[in-house]
């Protein structure tokens, strides 16, 4: 176990704590033993030990105080100068606990050194006046100490977070290259290519172009969590249009993009597994014309990216545990290590029917305004990413 493992437990650090006041009381003790034993002084151990304990131990129960007062009034949820102020009347308060706690424990009792006894009131003001500023030093030193250890374990935190990370991005780009490569994907692609070659060599010929772009694209993508939305709706759209070429005029495309979204950031390889999804449950099942789409708005400063179809659907209560595959768990995984709990991602029954993945992630950039629009895009069109929308593609307002 190490010193991490050790320090999330409430009871262990407690613990420690005791034990490190203890220590203190035992190191107080031995010096004033000492001291007073060289000058040939009378000062039993035990009466030592009992004066340490009084000054010094009522800082653990205190500690355990202030360590509660640090997190609830952190760097992260005040201003620094509210943190100050408010840090500052805390120690004056915990001071005068100090105080009173350390002159009640004395009261009654005879000093060593003239035989005089303690009065609580002449020695409440005697510790106010010759000692505040040593309380006031322990509590600010206790709060720095743990404000460091809490920035110390968030920083290894981060650290752990982007390996785990790396490691989740070259399983999830060999997992996409394994769904574009699995047999049912291959068979379908390669039959609908040696159907076409002699009738329609251009669309034959578009789609092994297609596939190699796709394959390329997986493998050389460089090693990043995140990428431009046009960046990945150019690789969606590769992957779309070997779809379309397989099920011709029984699938249609729809875009609804935001202007001003492609240089938003989105987690790599995302829309590809919810857009199969869509296809494999959504599409293959009927026997009419399909539509799948994909859209992205800016929401309350998120981003919103949502991949629907119009097939048979189901109950909401079957979604979880027949839609959701490897693809989606993977999705899942990715989003929890990439953004933590400030993400959305879920299936839901789609208006009208069908089934709607909705993933909602922080929205990266400022410029994520305007009107959005919807592009429908038909067996003979082919175009896609920023550019493609605009050249091969026929765009109208939403309506």
């Amino acid at each position: 176990m190490n010193i991490h493992d050790f320090m999330r437990s409430p009871w262990r650090k407690s613990g420690l704590i005791f034990a490190l006041w203890t220590l203190v009381v035992i190191i107080e003790a031995a010096q004033n033993y000492a001291s007073q034993f060289v000058e040939n002084h009378t000062f039993p151990w035990g009466l030592a030990f009992r004066r340490s304990f009084e000054e010094w131990f009522p800082w653990a129960f205190l500690t355990l105080g202030i360590l509660w007062l640090a997190r609830r009034f952190n760097l992260e949820r005040q201003s620094l100068k509210r943190w100050f102020l408010l840090h500052c009347a805390a120690s004056v308060l915990v001071s005068l606990v100090y105080f009173t706690v350390y002159g009640w424990l004395l009261s009654g009792q005879k000093s060593v050194m003239d035989g005089t006894t303690f009065e609580f009131g002449k020695l409440f003001r005697k510790l106010v006046i010759y000692y505040a500023h040593v309380t006031i030093v322990i509590y600010w030193t206790i709060v720095l100490a743990h404000h460091g250890w809490h920035y110390y374990q968030r920083s290894r935190e981060r650290e752990l977070q982007a390996s785990a990370l790396a490691t989740e991005l070259v399983r999830t780009r060999l997992e996409a290259l394994r769904m574009q490569l699995n047999p049912h994907f291959l068979f379908n692609t390669l039959h609908a290519i040696s159907a076409m070659i002699h009738e329609q060599p251009d669309d034959a010929d578009r789609i092994v172009a297609r596939l190699s772009e796709l394959l390329r694209a997986t493998l050389e993508q460089s090693d990043t969590q995140e990428v431009p939305l046009r960046q990945e709706l150019s690789f969606l759209g590769r992957y779309l249009e070997i779809e379309q070429t397989r099920f011709q005029d029984r699938l249609a495309v729809e875009m609804e993009i935001e202007p001003g979204l492609d240089d938003v950031l989105v987690p790599s390889l995302i829309l590809q597994p919810l857009a199969e999804n869509a296809i494999r449950h959504g599409i293959e099942p009927r026997e009419d014309m399909g539509r799948v789409k994909i859209a992205a708005r800016r929401l309350n400063g998120m981003l919103e990216l949502t991949v629907s179809d119009n097939g048979p659907g189901m109950p909401e209560t079957e979604v979880a545990p027949h839609r959701e595959g490897v693809g989606l768990s993977n999705t899942r995984s990715r989003l929890s290590h990439l953004y933590g709990a400030n993400h959305q991602f879920e299936l839901t029954p789609a208006a009208g029917g069908g089934l709607e993945a909705r993933l909602l992630i922080p929205c990266r950039t400022e410029v994520c305004g305007g009107e959005p629009k919807v592009v429908t895009v038909s067996q003979a069109q082919a175009g896609w990413g920023p550019a493609g929308r605009g050249e091969r593609a026929n765009e109208q307002p939403m309506r």
